[in-house]
């Protein structure tokens, strides 16, 4: 069983495989744990920081020569060329977030592990080690390791000297297969135990296909803690295994940070980078997948995560069937099987072996029925009623919900269509370059994002609480532009640009059209962006013991609608739209407060909705400008 010779050549040549192998290979396998964990609990962490050590092990091993050389050699140098020749401009980062690809997060493992290897004067593959197993954290290496050298090296399974002297010649004998072999054929961690190469092979593949924990290998001797590092794995393990190897060292990466998560998206191996203390918790990876990073759903802004759980646990639950029967049901009054009326006459025959027949209306026997038209209050009709309402409340908004979700996906299909074909269609056939076609991408975007929000503010809507009647109307009326201004914006998307992908236009009907659709784009933004922001705030601006808008509309609302509104010296021919008067005067010009567009000051309505200048703080009625009164209440603006 002793190694052949070509063994020892084939053994030879790995061990001067590239050091960064494990850390910049890319590989096939699915990076993605089988059951990710997306709280924050310190004790999963820790767990998942101790596979990571492993996972360092692995990546220094490499780097580590038998003669212990610490140096670089040409090799190193030229990796390192490559990478900053490969290495794209950065990660794609939002205000909140930078998105992680595999190439971005195997760049930071080697950077973590090159610091760690140059500060201490170890080699890679110990650095690897001592990263996994104190969680991928530098500085609390570097206190360790500076506090006691030795506590942190038997941490993680580094001896600085054999734990027992083995021959450098002769022949070495395998406690695990009971051979004796030549001293060549063993090899040996820094313990100093040794095994024969056809056992080693066999320990490592073995633990490879076990999963993750390959990371914390250990010395296969019972008592013995040394680590087992990626440079082992290099020698004994196939390509297949190094490849899956390399995948357990990105994952346990992304799973000692607290802040980085992996992508949800189907298929997508990205993971995203999330900056602490942000209040918008809505990330997009770049699969084109949106969602929460905190609850890792689909993103639900303007509603919270608590909301949103009751919400899909309530579209899943039995709940809704409860109810049903509850509402369009009556029990049999001598079974008690609840009945469904179907058909016209209120004589009803329970089914067998019941047969009861009786009055559909006041559940009275039809043998001894004579006429129920009178009214007699009834807790269990009353009890019925509510949760008819109930159920038509909820159908209600789940049917917008569910309508405006199908919309976005819908909608992300046609974006996917718009990049693909029409895009070089619309350039060709209206002679425009692809710069100056970017804003119908940019408007489809925009009408996923808005279908996305709408959705959830009817989520948002059915749980609202019916006592507070001021909240309630001023968020309908809110939605309800919200829902008028995104048809436009998705219907000139949508319809108007066909007619430019059949024929030539001329060029000053084509710059027409874009004005529009990408002023549409900007004040749907605008709007939705101040909509989140109110809902988020929980309607604050309503005054909730005088049942009226308050003050603050005007700093909040109105004036966040000033501040995102830019300035546009475009008209939009729109149905919808109102003309605004031809020349502007001296005062100051004023933003609509509920598309946020900035009109002229001699504008009596706004130019893009058609709506006032100002708001009525009881009714929330839009006003002219020139009223002194609302139209609606009669009542004065407040100073």
């Amino acid at each position: 069983m002793a190694a052949s010779d070509s063994d020892d050549v084939n053994l030879a040549h790995d061990d001067t495989a590239d050091d960064d192998y494990f850390y910049l290979d890319d590989t096939d396998y699915d990076l993605h744990p089988p059951q990710a964990s997306d709280s924050l609990d310190d004790d999963q962490l820790q767990g998942s920081d101790s596979r990571n050590d492993d996972d360092d092990d692995l990546l220094q091993s490499g780097d580590r020569h038998d003669d212990g050389d610490h140096d670089c050699d040409d090799n190193d140098d030229g990796d390192e060329n490559a990478l900053e020749e490969d290495d794209h401009d950065s990660p794609i980062s939002g205000q909140n977030f930078s998105v992680l690809t595999e190439a971005d997060i195997r760049h930071r493992i080697k950077d973590n592990i090159a610091e760690v290897s140059s500060v201490l004067s170890i080699s890679k593959n110990e650095a690897s080690s001592l990263l996994l197993h104190y969680n991928w954290s530098v500085n609390n290496i570097f206190d360790s390791w500076f506090a006691d050298e030795k506590a942190a090296r038997e941490k993680a399974g580094l001896f600085l000297e054999p734990l027992i002297e083995s021959p450098d010649h002769g022949s070495s004998f395998c406690v695990i297969c009971f051979e004796d072999y030549p001293c060549d054929g063993t090899k040996s961690t820094s313990c100093g135990h040794r095994y024969c190469n056809d056992c080693w092979s066999s320990y490592i593949k073995t633990a490879i296909a076990d999963g993750p924990q390959s990371l914390l290998l250990t010395c296969p001797h019972p008592s013995c803690r040394a680590a087992v590092g990626e440079d082992m794995v290099g020698l004994f393990a196939s390509e297949k295994e190094k490849n899956k190897y390399s995948s357990y060292i990105v994952m346990s990466y992304i799973e000692s940070k607290k802040m980085i998560k992996w992508c949800p998206g189907p298929g997508c191996e990205n993971a995203i980078d999330f900056v602490a203390g942000s209040e918008n918790l809505d990330v997009s990876c770049l699969c084109s997948h949106s969602f929460c990073w905190n609850c890792t759903q689909d993103a639900h802004r303007p509603v919270d995560c608590e909301t949103v759980t009751k919400w899909m646990s309530k579209n899943s639950s039995e709940s809704g069937n409860v109810n049903y029967i509850l509402a369009f049901t009556k029990p049999c009054p001598k079974c008690k099987r609840p009945i469904e009326k179907n058909m016209g006459c209120s004589h009803m025959t329970c089914r067998a072996p019941c047969l009861y027949e009786f009055c559909w209306l006041c559940l009275g026997d039809w043998n001894n029925h004579g006429t129920c038209n009178r009214f007699k209050g009834n807790p269990e009709e009353e009890k019925r009623e509510k949760a008819k309402q109930y159920v038509m409340k909820y159908t209600h908004y789940f049917e917008r919900w569910a309508t405006n979700q199908n919309s976005m996906k819908k909608g992300a299909a046609d974006l996917q269509k718009v990049q693909t074909e029409q895009i070089e269609v619309l350039s060709r056939i209206q002679a425009q370059p692809l710069a100056q076609i970017s804003f119908v991408t940019e408007a489809w975007k925009q009408i996923i994002e808005c279908r996305r929000v709408l959705a959830w503010t009817y989520a948002y809507g059915f749980y609202l609480p019916e006592e507070c009647e001021a909240k309630r109307n001023l968020f309908e009326y809110l939605q309800g532009q919200a829902e008028s201004g995104l048809e436009r914006l998705h219907d000139c998307a949508e319809k108007e640009l066909l007619s430019y992908l059949k024929d030539k236009i001329s060029v000053e009907g084509f710059i027409e059209f874009r004005k529009k659709l990408t002023l549409l784009t900007r004040v749907t933004r605008n709007y939705f962006d101040n909509l989140v922001t109110a809902l988020q705030n929980g309607l604050s601006d309503v005054n909730s013991g005088s049942s009226s808008v308050s003050k603050k509309r005007k700093s909040n609302w109105a004036a966040a609608a000033v501040n995102a509104a830019p300035v546009l010296d475009t008209n939009i021919n729109d149905d919808s739209a109102t003309a605004p008067a031809a020349a502007a005067s001296a005062m100051e010009p004023w933003a609509c407060a509920y598309c946020s567009y900035e009109n002229q000051s001699s504008a009596t309505n706004c130019a893009m909705c058609g709506r006032g200048s100002w708001t009525c703080d009881v009714c929330t009625y839009a006003n002219s400008k020139t009223s002194a009164t609302c139209a609606m209440c009669t009542e004065a603006p407040e100073p």
